[in-house]
């Protein structure tokens, strides 16, 4: 096995990990809405997950591990990531917030600011800011 398969197989796994938690936070009401479903399809092509893939972690989402974000610039950058997402196409319609909320919890914001952090990160992405401005905009949110 060469060294670029290792790193292709670690990403791929990586990617699954993540996708995987992104389907547990959806699921943790019991189901998916259709909107959710929708988002959920399209973050599948983004992560390249296959469709037997998809299909073998919607039916056991606790199979692959969760690699949370340890440091806080990490989870920025995911958060950028989703909200984009979130954002994007109006898939999830006004249900984008809510979404949006429970993802940011699951990535380790806390619930006392989660409600301003997301509000600042989808006003960004209304501004169309690269990912660099993101993070430094949430990052002196508060001065």
């Amino acid at each position: 096995m060469s060294i670029s398969d290792l790193f292709d197989s670690g990403f791929k796994n990586r990617n699954k990990g993540h996708f995987s938690a992104i389907v547990r936070v959806a699921m943790e009401n019991g189901h998916l809405s259709t909107e959710e479903r929708h988002f959920l399809d399209k973050l599948a092509k983004e992560l390249e997950i296959s469709n037997d893939e998809y299909k073998e972690i919607l039916e056991n989402p606790l199979r692959y591990p969760i690699n949370p974000p340890y440091l806080h610039v990490h989870r920025l950058e995911r958060l950028y990531d989703l909200s984009r997402m979130v954002y994007a196409d109006h898939i999830l319609g006004p249900r984008q917030k809510e979404i949006l909320t429970r993802f940011a919890l699951a990535l380790g914001f806390t619930p006392g600011n989660v409600h301003y952090i997301v509000d600042k990160a989808l006003s960004l992405l209304v501004l169309n800011v690269d990912l660099d401005t993101f993070l430094y905009e949430m990052q002196h949110m508060n001065k």
